[in-house]
């Protein structure tokens, strides 16, 4: 029934967003794998549905670190302005060249297995001052951003779970990244969804949000999201790099299994 399908959105994702918000993560990236085992939600629809989520979800969390202050600085402006152009040319991919998510999800695996990993090692041995790498430059803010919103295109999963393990493990403070990270997720998921919604007028096929699952699913993460925000300050930043890397680590490894039990390599391929 509606209701049912609308209520168990909205408490997926105020869950998922009340323990990602404090790390900068929307919680899309979680989300997705539930969409297309529980929800049933098809391809390539899944991803504006995601994206719709992060555009209902975020002002929740973004409210909270505005009041803070936290939304202030050079950081937010490089993350916008690298992700913005690349959420539409990861839309477009999505659509006319890459339906199917198998790839995806080894990708996945590939990257957050072993930066979550290697973020907790950091985090629990912290290196020497002395051999410390310098945060990364504005340039190279920009650029990671632009990669990270192609995939956010292709995936919607916004970005932040990619951006914030990256440039916390370079040194930069948790509590910049993560309403940083928010933002950018924000305004790129507010394009990327728009794109979708063009793409669909002229293509066929399921490329339109799921407006019910996402919008329900978002409410949820509206709540989670400031719950979230509001907790992290309170949160010291030994505890958040882990929770991050904790939660990066866990998202590989839960896309490595999805990937080897239930699609197969015959599944991957395709």
């Amino acid at each position: 029934m509606d209701w049912e399908l609308g209520a168990a959105g909205l408490a997926v994702g105020m869950l998922i967003a009340v323990v990602t918000a404090p790390v900068g993560v929307s919680g899309a990236v979680f989300l997705l794998p539930v969409q297309l085992s529980v929800f049933a939600v098809p391809n390539p629809s899944v991803t504006p549905t995601n994206l719709l989520y992060n555009v209902v979800a975020g002002p929740g969390a973004l409210l909270r670190y505005r009041r803070d202050g936290a939304l202030r600085g050079p950081l937010v402006r490089q993350l916008v302005v690298g992700t913005l152009p690349g959420v539409v040319l990861g839309a477009v991919i999505r659509v006319f060249a890459l339906p199917g998510p198998n790839v995806f999800r080894l990708l996945v695996a590939a990257l957050m297995l072993p930066l979550g990993t290697w973020l907790i090692i950091r985090t629990l041995r912290p290196e020497p001052p002395e051999t410390q790498r310098p945060a990364p430059s504005p340039r190279t803010v920009t650029a990671l951003a632009l990669a990270v919103g192609v995939v956010g295109g292709i995936y919607g999963i916004g970005g932040g779970s990619i951006l914030g393990p990256v440039l916390v493990g370079r040194g930069i403070p948790v509590s910049q990244v993560a309403p940083a990270a928010l933002a950018s997720t924000f305004a790129t998921s507010l394009l990327g969804a728009s794109t979708y919604a063009l793409l669909s007028l002229g293509h066929s096929g399921s490329i339109a949000p799921d407006w019910f699952l996402g919008l329900a699913c978002g409410l949820g993460g509206l709540i989670g999201g400031y719950l979230g925000a509001r907790l992290q300050p309170r949160m010291p930043e030994t505890f958040l790099r882990l929770l991050l890397g904790t939660l990066a680590a866990g998202l590989g490894a839960l896309y490595a299994i999805n990937a080897a039990l239930l699609f197969g390599p015959q599944a991957i391929a395709r």
